[in-house]
């Protein structure tokens, strides 16, 4: 197509949650105070796993990334919203809005590797526990973590290199709360065949490869477990995997319904609110189901209280 012939588009609006006046105030505070409590929690879980020497082993250094991936997800999206909810102009630049995509690609994608490495950790440590250190090392830590930011890195500089060859330069109005990849290429008078097939292969491997990894890890772990003699040992193993379990379903679920379907078929406005939950509502959890209900934390947490104010 030739860029000539064609007033391409420099800006965006985005339409937002809902186009309804009464509820864009309501919407700006539940917002504002889920990514303060965000921003608090995750804050919180990193400081306190730094400053506590009890919490210097692999499950919190794991922990500990994804607080930070939670934090970075959640403020690359939640601020322009909370602007957008009191703005009278809804508009984000074209450069802004690559930016915002590529960083919600690498934190959206390195959230789901993070969450299948926490739950081999889980699996080594309930199956193998006598070898965990060995398994767990440092090193062996240290390349986990950074197998995940290379995929999420890889992940989004594809889909972000595949988006800057699309021509925008019919409506300019997206239907979303944010610069996401479906509701961009909907607006696209250019044709999105390579970027469709990109994101499906690689929505694919993000959201299926580290399923897969996490139903095995706790299929074995459940096997492991049922094979305990004591009750209290057994109930207790199964208490530390059932937050992590029940994250994996609203983070894995609400992708799945977003980018696992076909585009024709797929409505951006249910698509919205499937968002919402692994955008927003899933950074705020996060830190409170991995840590405020483990003991670990607690006892860490009044040691440090103790420690500086006394």
């Amino acid at each position: 197509m030739d860029k000539g012939n064609y007033s391409l588009v420099t800006e965006f609006i985005l339409t937002g949650l809902t186009d309804q006046p009464e509820l864009q105030l309501p919407f700006f505070f539940l917002f504002l105070g889920i990514y303060m409590a965000t921003v608090v929690g995750n804050l919180g879980i990193i400081i306190l796993i730094r400053l506590s020497s009890d919490l210097h082993t692999p499950m919190y250094h794991f922990l500990c990334s994804l607080s930070f991936i939670d934090l970075c997800q959640s403020t690359v999206i939640t601020p322009k919203m909370l602007v957008n909810f009191v703005a009278e102009k809804n508009t984000i630049s074209y450069p802004a809005c690559m930016t915002q995509f590529y960083f919600f690609a690498i934190f959206g994608i390195s959230e789901c590797h993070m969450l299948a490495v926490m739950a081999y950790d889980r699996y080594v440590a309930i199956c193998h526990p006598l070898h965990y250190t060995l398994m767990m090392s440092y090193e062996v830590c240290s390349w986990l973590m950074g197998g995940v930011y290379i995929l999420g890195l890889t992940g989004a500089t594809a889909h972000a290199g595949c988006l800057l060859r699309v021509l925008f330069c019919k409506e300019n109005a997206i239907n979303h709360y944010f610069c996401d990849l479906l509701p961009l290429l909907k607006l696209s008078c250019s044709n999105t065949y390579v970027n469709e097939v990109v994101a499906l292969a690689f929505s694919t491997f993000n959201i299926l490869f580290p399923t897969l990894t996490i139903i095995c890890s706790y299929v074995l772990i459940i096997i492991s477990i049922l094979k305990i003699q004591s009750t209290d040992s057994r109930s207790k193993a199964f208490s530390t995997c059932s937050s992590h379990i029940a994250a994996v379903g609203v983070f894995f679920g609400s992708l799945t319904f977003m980018y696992l379907q076909p585009s024709s078929s797929s409505s951006m406005d249910q698509g919205k609110v499937s968002s919402v939950f692994y955008t927003i509502i899933v950074p705020m959890l996060n830190s409170l189901i991995y840590s405020l209900r483990n003991k670990d934390v607690k006892i860490a947490l009044k040691k440090v209280i103790k420690r500086i104010f006394y």
